[in-house]
């Protein structure tokens, strides 16, 4: 008989649930000797997948959806029997804040760049002179070849400041809560690079490589966005419910992991129990995968990585108290305003199922890089803020039913220039270094949910391939 191999998944987030779960259905349904431990630190799973449900409301505190067309996640959510609960979003009207007013997103464009020349031309979002500064994308000659650098650098030289300030930098910023004369282009959309790189303009590029729009008559009126009916929670609680009894160690955290020989290591826990594993997967933030690891020297960049706090406010609402009412799914708030809020989701429109008839669910979200300092605040101090802002685009004339404060602390990894290379040279000296150990989530290789479970899955892989026992379920 083979030796039965030990592999310990390290983080209970979306990362290590669809590591563990994918190699424990391996192990299940190929007979392969594989005995799989899953550790987290906290006394739940999911990570930022985190559901309140309160009178009727379905709220989440972390992410509240995934992009459809990223299929990782949708193939996760069958895997494990959830596909019934499915429900795409309602598309409606998202507008930008500009200078205390709220402009339509013009038409056509993908993530604030024009693939139609007449909607962005008809918009009160830039100036005369804004809209001529962006139109010498057509004109300019191709980036020269880098390795990498700022979104805002990119962005900025083809369509000017103004079109960035108040269109793409709140879009694209408000994704990963940073700064976008920091993060890097070639780690948070490189499509767009290669499109300049092939096409010259961005927007012919875009134009060029985006399938046309549905005729009016064809016009759907469902989104772009998926989330679960029951909360993406519940995605986390089912599959605790599949993984094998008793493999799974919550409110344990991870001190250190050292090596035992060559290929073989011991994972200290705080309670003082030691698990020897043949392979170990890394589900937790850089910070703490750092801290794990600190005999290494190669992980020390992680130091240097930072990360922003973030906090969100849902506030439920009789559908009679906002008397000034919006038709739309929401905003974004450009740095150029006067705000606190970076945006708002007008959720009982966006998701329907959130919420019961005759009430409004409103969720807005607060922190970014250079202005994390409203997070420490106090809910009450956080909520008044909100509604200030709020009351400057509507009228709220009652106060919530509820509220529903939740700070994510440190949580947002900021991929700033450079960002692809440095993980590439630590993962290099990982394999190099501790063979069996892989690295995977939100830290490394995109933030977004489907992000995290294709490097889950592409994890398995690599666990299976390491330890020489061929996989099947994942082998596409």
């Amino acid at each position: 008989m083979e030796d039965i191999k030990k592999v310990v998944v390290i983080g209970g987030g979306i990362t290590g649930l669809t590591t563990a779960f994918y190699l424990q259905q391996e192990a299940r349904e190929n007979n392969l000797p594989i005995e799989v431990n899953l550790i987290e630190a906290s006394h739940r799973l999911g990570g930022k997948m985190q559901t309140v449900v309160q009178d009727g409301f379905t709220i989440e505190r972390g992410p509240d959806s995934f992009l459809a067309r990223k299929q990782s996640m949708s193939r996760l959510v069958k895997a494990v029997g959830m596909e019934d609960k499915l429900v795409r979003n309602t598309a409606g009207k998202s507008f930008v804040l500009v200078n205390q007013r709220l402009f339509p997103m013009p038409g056509g464009s993908i993530m604030g760049i024009p693939t139609q020349i007449a909607p962005f031309v008809a918009t009160g979002l830039f100036s005369v002179p804004g809209k001529l500064r962006a139109a010498a994308d057509f004109v300019l000659p191709r980036s020269s070849k880098k390795e990498d650098q700022a979104l805002g650098e990119f962005f900025r030289r083809r369509f000017g400041d103004e079109v960035v300030e108040n269109l793409i930098e709140p879009l694209l910023s408000g994704i990963y809560a940073g700064d976008i004369d920091q993060l890097s282009l070639m780690s948070t959309f490189p499509q767009f690079y290669q499109v300049e790189q092939k096409y010259r303009s961005l927007i012919l590029g875009m134009r060029k490589s985006t399938p046309a729009p549905p005729k009016s008559s064809e016009k759907k009126e469902s989104g772009i966005f998926l989330t679960l009916s029951t909360g993406l929670q519940s995605l986390a609680d089912r599959i605790e419910e599949l993984l094998e009894p008793q493999s799974v160690y919550k409110g344990s955290k991870v001190e250190q992991v050292h090596q035992n020989g060559k290929d073989k290591y011991v994972v200290e826990l705080n309670s003082g129990h030691i698990i020897h594993a043949d392979s170990i997967v890394v589900c937790v933030g850089h910070q703490i995968t750092q801290s794990m690891f600190s005999n290494f020297e190669f992980f020390n960049v992680f130091k240097e990585m930072p990360s922003t706090s973030v906090a969100n406010v849902a506030m439920a609402f009789p559908k009679e108290a906002i008397e000034k009412d919006i038709e739309g799914t929401g905003f974004v708030v450009s740095r150029n305003s006067d705000y606190t809020i970076t945006a708002c989701t007008w959720t009982h429109k966006k998701w329907p199922h959130s919420t019961p008839q005759d009430k409004v669910l409103l969720r807005c979200y607060v922190g970014r890089s250079g202005d994390e300092a409203i997070v420490d605040l106090s809910d009450d101090q956080i909520t008044k803020i909100v509604l200030d802002d709020l009351n400057k685009t509507m009228n709220i004339t009652m106060e919530p039913d509820f509220t529903i404060v939740s700070r994510w602390k440190n949580s947002m990894p900021q991929y700033t220039v450079g960002h692809k290379k440095r993980i590439e040279t630590v993962k290099q000296s990982v394999q190099k270094e501790l063979p069996g150990v892989f690295l995977a989530g939100s830290s490394f290789e995109g933030i977004g949910l489907p992000d995290c479970v294709d490097q889950g899955e592409a994890a398995v892989k690599s666990v299976l391939d390491y330890l020489n026992i061929k996989e099947s379920v994942l082998n596409r």
